[in-house]
């Protein structure tokens, strides 16, 4: 692989992603990174091998830009990477809620952008990351992203018109997980549970049912169906959940994700 890569604003995804790529077969001498901090520009370098640049240094020198910072940051990072970008460089952003319009609204007049919405799984190369052309991007273009993304984890290509819906499912989707098994984890306790026996079963279980349902091939409503004995306990416990209005409050709370990611896409910080 020949082509240099510059992550720019490399946080915790950005190194991930950099790892992923390095074991996937990328020469970190080929890998180039930006951050806000020099010390951490430093540590990614002793870190991985990689080359520290300026964010200006990395617009002229590399053939793939991925811009990892904040989505009210990007603003002002177009604004120093403009006078410096050619029309034939690549640009993905990992922003949520920022549409490809805003980067080529900014940026060399034809310059190809790929927005990606990935997941803090990537830390775990267990990443789903989506992914969509902008107006100027190819096949070829897309190709190259997934390649970059697929170092840790899925890939999905969708129209960008479905991006919110993808941030609100996927890129929020770990923190609902882990938010139910905080709540588990408090219930197993109230049970008569040490913390970590609980958390060592919910664990268990949410790894083992998410293999089922990658695996098997089955609807979750079957895998449900399949513990869901008559009289039983899982099925008091069901009628509890949709009694307190889990169901709704999940359909509730991904319109909200979806709805953020708009306001975010709008310029509303």
């Amino acid at each position: 692989m020949t082509q240099k890569v510059a992550v720019l604003g490399t946080g915790k995804i950005g190194e991930a992603l950099l790892s992923g790529m390095i074991r996937a077969g990328w020469a970190p001498a080929d890998l180039l990174v930006t951050a806000r901090r020099p010390e951490r520009a430093r540590e990614l370098q002793e870190r991985h091998g990689v080359t520290p640049v300026t964010n200006a240094e990395a617009a002229k020198s590399a053939d793939t830009l991925i811009l990892t910072v904040k989505p009210q940051d990007m603003g002002t990072l177009l604004d120093e990477l403009a006078p410096h970008v050619p029309a034939d460089r690549l640009v993905i952003s990992g922003a949520a809620g920022i549409p490809t319009s805003f980067f080529e609204e900014r940026l060399a007049q034809n310059t190809p952008v790929v927005r990606v919405m990935t997941n803090t799984p990537a830390l775990v190369d267990e990443a789903m990351s989506v992914i969509s052309a902008g107006s100027h991007a190819t096949a070829e273009h897309l190709a190259h992203a997934e390649e970059i993304f697929g170092a840790v984890g899925k890939t999905l290509r969708v129209p960008e018109s479905q991006q919110d819906a993808c941030t609100a499912l996927s890129g929020s989707g770990p923190a609902y997980f882990f938010y139910l098994v905080e709540a588990m984890t408090d219930a197993g306790i109230l049970l008569g549970l040490p913390r970590d026996k609980a958390h060592d079963l919910i664990v268990q279980s949410a790894i083992g049912a998410a293999v089922m349902l990658r695996d098997s091939g089955e609807h979750p409503v079957k895998l449900r169906e399949n513990v869901t004995s008559p009289a039983g306990t899982t099925i008091n416990a069901i009628r509890e959940l949709e009694n307190h209005g889990v169901r709704a409050a999940l359909i509730a709370a991904l319109e909200a994700a979806r709805d953020r990611s708009r306001e975010l896409a709008s310029g509303n910080s």
